[in-house]
């Protein structure tokens, strides 16, 4: 709708105008101030100008009414073009907040160890991503997602290391000294007694078997990490393993010493970072001539750059700020456009229940899991809440709320709204193929505006993805479920003279909600 509009206004405006839409629909569906932009350059009151661009689209058929408001244009839409439009949308769902755009990405999020269970904050990394990526494939960009299993370094030698400790402590019955540093959880304990199961007791009886306990816990925590995020309806493309990539680590250094990248210090490799804004420089070698965690994403960032992609979207958590800068510096010295990496920031969630904060998991070892937390409000509510803010926003909510079935539940509140619908539809016995040609003509202002809300759907869609504000896509389906509401509150539909055209606004009313709810991993009810 927009790109037809922006169409008919290029004809006769030329390229370089701005396209708004006034708060008040009363004004319009859509407006310009370009008569401001030009009145310096004509020498003339912006009324002038506006009243004289006005007159150039008496003959466009898509607008009712071009009209002058104090120096802007005001454009309203016509009954038959939203008429057009409307049979378009409910004959072809599939090509309605579509789009062709040739641009490949690879897209990385949530990441998280291989340690233990994901916890609330990897969910809302999880949820951005995958809201993301369902967007942006609508929009026709070519999407590979993809999680960076972090299997290399220490973390790993210590989930081994806590297996191991667990074991002697609970199946051997020994007393144990733990190191300061140790996962917690009775979810190590269950890892030992699976452990004792797969290759018997004495596995915990020697020392050297902590790598193989270390194998076992990782490979246990993939597949519990791939459940959590199965159950809030996230899959990938593939998974990367950093420890695989450590074959090429040779290589990759090689190139950066031929790009002057590196110097030896204290014994230490260090990246020469602060030559592309990074504050300080970095080690990526240590004394013992062990890679540091850097030189790992180091590796991994050549080899996504290797693959070829248009763009490279990594979802991180907030506490990886300082990060950005040493990995887009690595990258450039590996002779890339850095520009092309964009990494968006994940804040943390503090959760409440009934106004204190939510109990943490003694399993998971003190921290709040995710799946407790589908458990608590469904897969569903635990989306739409982790997408209502900007990512880089912290967010809290009351898990209470979205238990509640009124209008403080947003979730509900747009679900009861296509229920709503799709209820109308049942009690007058027609479906959307015996309405999808009744013409709207003649339409009072409360149906030509929660039309062309319902139309905006497309919009909404890419200005959330390239702002990479998906917060923008719950608020539209509020405000779009709020109009139904209130319509249908005002007007009376089965049995009236316009039945038939309120049912076909409901149908494009419905259709934005579904695909709006889709595309944020959520299925919209037709039954409440």
């Amino acid at each position: 709708m927009k790109r037809r509009v922006t169409e008919v206004l290029k004809k006769h405006l030329g390229e370089d105008f701005v396209l708004e839409k006034p708060k008040d629909l009363s004004f319009g569906h859509y407006a310009t101030p370009i008569a401001f932009s030009l009145a310096k350059v004509l020498r003339k009151s912006p009324m002038i100008i506006a009243d004289e661009l006005a007159k150039k689209f008496e003959n466009e058929e898509i607008f009712e009414k071009v009209e002058p408001v104090r120096g802007y244009l005001n454009f309203k839409l016509s009954d038959n073009f939203l008429n057009e439009y409307a049979t378009f949308v409910l004959e072809n769902p599939d090509k309605f907040a579509s789009d062709n755009n040739d641009e490949k990405i690879l897209l990385e999020y949530v990441s998280a160890n291989p340690t233990g269970p994901l916890h609330i904050g990897h969910a809302r990394g999880a949820v951005i991503g995958d809201s993301l990526c369902r967007i942006g494939r609508r929009l026709g960009y070519k999407i590979t997602t993809e999680y960076y299993i972090n299997d290399a370094g220490n973390q790993i030698y210590l989930l081994g290391l806590s297996i191991f400790l667990a074991g002697r402590e609970n199946i051997l019955k020994e007393s144990v000294s733990w190191p300061d540093e140790f996962y917690r959880g009775d979810y190590i304990v269950d890892l030992a007694f699976k452990a004792a199961k797969e290759f018997g007791e004495d596995i915990f009886k020697d020392e050297k078997n902590i790598e193989k306990l270390s194998l076992f816990g990782k490979d246990e925590m993939m597949e519990l990490i791939k459940s959590n995020l199965k159950e809030v309806l996230i899959e990938f493309d593939s998974f990367v393993s950093e420890k695989s990539l450590y074959e090429k680590w040779d290589e990759v250094f090689e190139k950066l010493k031929s790009n002057d990248a590196v110097y030896e210090k204290d014994g230490k490799i260090w990246l020469k970072s602060t030559k592309y804004g990074d504050e300080k420089d970095r080690v990526i070698v240590r004394e013992d001539k062990r890679p540091t965690y850097l030189a790992g994403d180091i590796i991994y960032h050549n080899d996504k750059f290797q693959r070829g992609y248009d763009r490279y979207i990594n979802i991180w958590g907030a506490d990886h700020h300082g990060y950005i800068a040493r990995v887009k510096a690595a990258v450039k010295f590996l002779g890339y456009d850095e520009n092309k990496l964009e990494i968006i920031l994940s804040q943390m969630v503090s959760l409440l229940k009934g106004g204190e904060p939510f109990k943490m998991s003694k399993r998971a070892g003190n921290f709040i899991l995710m799946s407790d937390v589908v458990k608590e409000i469904g897969a569903e509510a635990l989306r739409f809440m982790f997408l209502s803010k900007k990512s880089d926003t912290h967010l809290e909510f009351d898990v209470n709320l979205l238990k509640k079935e009124d209008s403080s539940n947003p979730i509900y509140y747009i679900q009861y709204a296509h229920a709503r619908i799709n209820q109308v539809f049942e009690k007058s016995k027609k479906s959307i193929e015996d309405i999808s040609k009744v013409e709207l003509e003649n339409l009072d202002e409360d149906s030509k505006n929660l039309l062309f809300t319902s139309f905006l759907l497309p919009e909404i869609l890419e200005d959330a993805f390239k702002t990479r504000s998906l917060q923008k896509v719950t608020d539209y389906l509020k405000s779009l479920a709020a109009l139904l509401h209130k319509f249908y509150n005002e007007h009376r539909v089965i049995g009236s003279k316009n039945e038939d055209k309120y049912l076909k606004v409901f149908a494009v009313t419905a259709l934005s909600i579904k695909i709006g709810l889709d595309l944020i991993g959520i299925e919209a009810k037709k039954r409440m």
